[in-house]
């Protein structure tokens, strides 16, 4: 188990993650959201002790990192696919690491093998290797000391399809070990067929924990509302906005309304005399609800497309 408590970092005036509190238990995969700039690697970068709490505590098996006589046994980590030193081969990187930490030298193939890196990839220097190469020698270091916790980020960074669906399977699979996963993505999609629970932080604060199920329901299904004309679309959003509703642009000619339904929307359009070209509903979704959740935390918002 991963436990955080009144966990805070400051640089300066500068507070990065801000008495932060929750516990990322066992048995299943736990995914770690926020925008950029949230305080997600610095959060993980305390757990792993590379960086010093300026409050609260990060423990992992009930213990500080830096108490850990073996940590690779108690807690595998990818941060930094690009972490391996330019001219030493992938094999001889996993076999350093394995020395240090009085891990068997045949556990090197092991995870070479689970990885996917054959004898010819793996005898490649690190300043060789594709980004994707990269990654699956992150997660071979990460498995090295078979530990249960393991802590995941950006993960599928460089994958392609196959890629992406075997770090899918790898992570339940561990999960379903009884081993605690904790997985960072801003890829929502993915997030989506692979979290059981979420974690969800803004300017360092915790926003959500919560099974995922219950975050994305919380967002609401919304309703896309093409309005051709620019002088009705704005007379049915000011209709709409009157009867309590959520409106949002969503595209040059269309609207997104949230807490009615399509019917309520097209006897609202027809007592206006109001002509539609579509009126559909939305499934909810991870990205939606990560949107809603996140609204008064992002570092940095775009402007509309013009």
């Amino acid at each position: 188990m991963i436990t955080l408590r009144g966990l805070t970092k400051r640089f300066g005036q500068t507070t990065a993650v801000d008495d932060l509190t929750v516990d990322i238990a066992p048995g299943r995969v736990t995914g770690f959201l926020g925008p950029n700039g949230a305080g997600k690697s610095t959060t993980l970068r305390m757990v792993l002790g590379l960086d010093r709490p300026t409050a609260g505590r990060a423990l992992v098996g009930g213990r500080p990192y830096r108490e850990l006589r073996h940590p690779l046994y108690e807690v595998g980590a990818l941060l930094d696919a690009r972490a391996v030193h330019p001219a030493r081969s992938g094999r001889a990187h996993l076999l350093a690491m394995a020395r240090s930490n009085g891990i068997p030298a045949r556990r090197v193939d092991d995870v070479l093998a689970t990885v996917g890196l054959d004898d010819r990839a793996a005898a490649k220097p690190g300043r060789t290797l594709s980004l994707g190469m990269g990654q699956r020698l992150g997660i071979a270091g990460a498995l090295l000391g078979d530990p249960p916790v393991l802590m995941f980020d950006e993960p599928v960074n460089g994958l392609d399809p196959d890629g992406v669906r075997w770090i899918r399977q790898l992570v339940r699979s561990l999960a379903a070990e009884g081993r605690t996963v904790l997985v960072s993505s801003h890829l929502m999609s993915e997030m989506q067929q692979t979290a059981d629970r979420l974690v969800v932080i803004g300017r360092g604060r915790l926003l959500a924990d919560a099974a995922i199920d219950e975050v994305i329901a919380g967002a609401g299904g919304a309703v896309r509302v093409r309005v051709p004309r620019e002088p009705d679309r704005r007379a049915l959003a000011e209709r709409l906005v009157v009867a309590g509703y959520g409106v949002d642009p969503a595209g040059p000619d269309a609207l997104s309304v949230t807490g009615a339904d399509a019917g309520r929307i097209g006897d609202l359009a027809h007592e206006l005399r109001i002509r539609l070209h579509e009126l559909s509903p939305q499934t909810a979704s991870l990205e939606r609800a990560f949107m809603a959740l996140t609204a008064d935390s992002v570092e940095y918002a775009g402007g509309g497309v013009r």
